[in-house]
This record gives C-alpha cells, structure tokens and sequence, in this order.
C-alpha cells in the first residue's frame, strides 16, 4: 500500500492545450513530473500555463532556463515545482525527480530511482531541432543518479528526432494557436531547418514512412529494456522513475499522433511500449 505524506499541496506548473487539460496535456517533460507527482501520493494544484507566457512566468519566478537554443540564446519551458514545504522552486523535470525523492523519500510508492542498468543510447546526430535538457546534477549520488541521468538524455533525444511525426497533431490552445504556431516556426529557424510557415512542417508520402521505420528501429534498442525483467517496467513489477521517462514521450505520441500509428507503436517489439503505457494509467491522474 503507498504510504501518504501530509504536506501543503505543492504547485505543478504545466503547458497549457485544447481543453480539456485531461484528455490533452502532453508536453513529455512536465508528464514525468506529472507521473512521479502521482507516484509519491503528495497533493499538488496545476497551474495551466499558456505557451506563449511561459517565459514571463518563469522569469517572474527567478527560475533561469535550463536549456538554451543553437545561438546561445535561453529557452524557457516548464515544468515548474514550488514545494512550499521547503521553499524551494525547482524548474527541470530531472531535478524536480530527486527533490521529490530527497524530501519525501517514503511517500507514496516509495523510491523513484531504485538501483538498475540502464545503458539504451541513442546518437544525436545531427543534433534535434528542440534543444534538449543537459545532463543533469547527479553529485548527490552519482553512481546511483548518473545513469537515470544519462538515461533521460538518450530517450528525450530518440524520441525528439521523430517529432516531426506528432507535428501537425499537436493540441493548440484556441486562444494562443497562431502565436504558439509562429514561435514553433522561430525556433526551428535557429536550429537552421528550412521552415518558413507552419505548412513546411508536414510529414506526409515517403518521409513519413522511412520517419516511421527510423522510428520502430529506434525503439528496438529501447524495448530489449522493458524485455530483461519481463515487463511491463524495466524492473519487471516494479516501476521506477525510468518508466516516467518514457512514459512522458508516450503521452505525447499518444495524443498526437494518428490513432491507427499510435496502434502501430503501442504494438511494436511485441507490444512492450501499449504495455508500458496501460501500466502507467494509475500514474497518470491529471489534477
């Protein structure tokens, strides 16, 4: 049984979609702290946060970003945690992982980051259009934390390199669609992707197809993971901050893309990743 914590509600800040938040909240990263939030029992308030305001709410905050475009410049993105219990504000998915375990390591479903291999590596080349979050501060424990670390760079860069395929099912907010659509324009001009308008991003005929076989050949390394212990984690029963890393990709591509290839990659590699997903459910609540 998990065990519960009685705390002051913690703020969860996420990005704002179509309503409503339940059936669409999909930003990957603000999932896993969604799930890990969920696993540890401890009550939390969502704060919705509009696409286009995120960088002034997290200014506002005094929360530097913690990544950065190809130009050097900053790249404000939530999730976002203040726990009022401590008086801290953490402001990467990662680092928002080992607070929660540091401060509230028997809450819940108890340890996030149990010890277990996780060697899946995936080559960023050439490197993807969204910058990704850098390794993060693992000094605490390092030999314990370096390899979710590592673990959370590979993944979000698999996956990231075949984002073209959720594109255009991306879940706009009504009110902010042309904004967020133009500033999904900008940042794939700093990358250097020859983009002009939100029509150059489709993925249709060929490249969709061959987008698609890059796509199960890439998670082919990933399921052999979940396969070792039998599933439908990758410690076979028991679930661990690990399975929030990919099940906050999932949850995008869930909602994203088509629903004949979302069946398509929920089936692939004997099934592993519709397993994962379904498994996660109990984690996912959306508050």
């Amino acid at each position: 049984m998990p065990t519960t914590t009685s705390t002051t509600p913690l703020t969860f800040y996420d990005i704002a979609t179509r309503p409503p938040a339940q059936e669409n909240s999909c930003s990957p990263n603000p999932t896993k702290t969604r799930l890990a939030l969920n696993f540890k029992s401890l009550p939390y308030n969502t704060t919705w946060v509009p696409l286009p305001d995120v960088s002034a709410v997290r200014q506002s905050l005094h929360l530097p970003a913690c990544r950065q475009f190809a130009d050097g410049s900053d790249f404000y993105t939530l999730p976002i945690l203040h726990d009022p219990n401590t008086n801290t504000l953490v402001g990467d998915s990662f680092d928002i992982a080992i607070h929660l375990q540091n401060t509230y390591p028997s809450s819940g479903h108890g340890d996030l980051f149990p010890p277990q291999p996780l060697n899946y590596t995936f080559p960023q080349d050439p490197p993807p259009i969204v910058p990704l979050s850098a390794t993060r501060d693992t000094s605490a424990n390092p030999a314990l934390l370096e390899p979710y670390a590592r673990f959370n760079v590979h993944v979000d860069a698999a996956f990231t390199a075949h984002t073209p395929l959720t594109v255009q099912g991306f879940p706009f907010d009504p009110a902010t669609e042309e904004t967020v659509k133009a500033e999904f324009v900008r940042r794939a001009q700093l990358a250097g992707a020859p983009v002009q308008n939100w029509a150059d991003f489709k993925c249709e005929g060929e490249y969709r197809k061959s987008l698609l076989e890059s796509f199960e050949k890439t998670l082919g390394g990933l399921a052999e993971a979940f396969a070792r212990d039998g599933g439908p984690f990758v410690l076979g029963e028991r679930v661990s901050y690990a399975d929030f890393i990919v099940g906050g990709w999932l949850r995008m591509f869930r909602v994203m893309l088509p629903l004949e290839e979302w069946e398509m990659v929920s089936g692939w590699h004997g099934g592993v990743f519709g397993r994962l997903y379904a498994a996660l459910e109990v984690f996912a609540e959306v508050k």
